[in-house]
């Protein structure tokens, strides 16, 4: 692992237990307004939006003008919009504002890390870099909501203050150890394109690998919003009980990109991602079967488990097949990311409404159809690769 690989690792790491410090304080605030739930809904899908409509400019931008700028910016914006929920107290507006701006520059933070780390990689070693990245994220949502929820002692607001400072501390820490990383050639390249070019990658055999990208997001997003309500009716699960079985949910997650992805070599990638989406299906359904903490949580590790090798190979893939700058490519996954945030929770629910087994037998066909995505892009990529040879 170089240098620039283990910075990138802990400036994503720190962004979001920075963001992950606010999950348990949110719906507290929101109570403390006398707001509906419809507006911590609300409140949390505007960050989603945002980020979804931005991400990809932000990475074409980081094409252009470097990553180090849009990265430093970003954090810079991000840090901004929990210092501004800080002072909110009881303005619903200044919430909202806040959690857009979050969104916004949240969205030029990641795509440039992901970026970073595919210009600091040669493709032998690029599902490995995705899967650190990924593992600095899921560490960061396990430490981020424990950290919160001893801050909140001391104050509703405290977490966000203390996520605003983390912010700033990574933009000192970026500023002196991050140097740029696009070659001055690749900057000649991309400066010669037109804005709307970055949405060239979304046809042929790339367009399946971004919905793959969504579909792996939407799933857990579901998953998230309805696996403690459902645990809730089948085995009386407690906030705490919930508590421990995403931690055990995240080390998993960890464990899988962290360790796993790091022993195989390019070009298993696909048959990685198939794995991954059979053994999400499989946990999907075996959540079903639920019967005490202990097999729910152990059904939660194995669809963690396959979720976990799915990204960071999809992403690792789209930036060796991508026509178009490493930024434009990260920046319509992270959107994808984010419109799979967005449409997740609400499908859920509403499924989970209907019937509390729903979203789970949802999102194992999901998962088991979205299979066919994979067959159809080898069948694409390689007429493409071979009428361009």
């Amino acid at each position: 692992m170089n240098k620039q690989l283990g910075t990138l690792m802990f400036v994503i790491f720190m962004v979001f237990v920075g963001f992950g410090v606010i999950i348990p304080i949110v719906p507290e605030v929101i109570r403390a307004t006398g707001a509906s739930t419809v507006n911590l809904g609300i409140l949390m899908a505007s960050y989603s939006i945002a980020s979804f409509i931005t991400a990809p400019f932000w990475g074409k931008l980081s094409d252009i003008k470097g990553r180090r700028p849009i990265l430093l910016w970003g954090l810079l914006g991000f840090s901004a919009s929990f210092f501004l929920f800080s002072v909110a107290e009881n303005s619903l507006t200044l919430m909202y504002t806040s959690r857009i701006i979050g969104g916004l520059f949240a969205g030029a933070v990641i795509p440039c890390a992901f970026a970073y780390a595919s210009d600091s990689t040669d493709e032998e070693n690029r599902t490995k870099a995705m899967g650190l990245l990924g593992m600095s994220i899921g560490l960061g949502f396990i430490f981020g909501p424990a950290l919160g929820g001893v801050l909140s002692s001391f104050g509703l607001f405290v977490p966000f203050v203390i996520s605003g400072i983390l912010s700033l501390i990574m933009i000192a820490f970026s500023f002196f150890t991050l140097k740029e990383s696009l070659r001055k050639e690749s900057v000649a390249k991309v400066q010669t394109s037109r804005w709307h070019d970055f949405t060239s990658d979304f046809q042929g055999a790339m367009k399946y690998l971004y919905v793959l990208s969504f579909l792996a997001t939407f799933t857990l997003a579901g998953l998230e919003a309805t696996f403690q309500f459902f645990q809730i009716a089948k085995i009386n699960a407690t906030p705490t009980t919930i508590g421990w079985m995403f931690m055990a949910s995240g080390l998993t997650q960890a464990l899988i990109q962290g360790g796993v992805l790091q022993r195989f070599k390019k070009g298993n990638e696909k048959k990685l991602m198939a794995i991954g989406l059979l053994v999400s299906a499989i946990g999907f359904t075996s959540i079903l079967l639920s019967s005490s903490a202990a097999n729910a949580t152990l059904f939660l590790c194995i669809f963690t488990a396959g979720n976990a090798l799915i990204r960071p190979c999809v992403l690792s893939l789209i930036t060796m097949r991508t026509k178009v700058g490493y930024g434009s490519a990260s920046g319509l996954t992270a959107s994808m990311d984010s419109l799979g945030r967005i449409f997740g929770p609400l499908l859920g629910a509403f499924a989970f409404k209907l019937n509390m087994t729903l979203p789970f037998i949802i999102g194992a066909v999901v998962t088991l159809a979205a299979l066919l995505l994979i067959q159809r892009h080898t069948a694409l990529d390689y007429s493409e690769q071979t009428l361009s040879s």
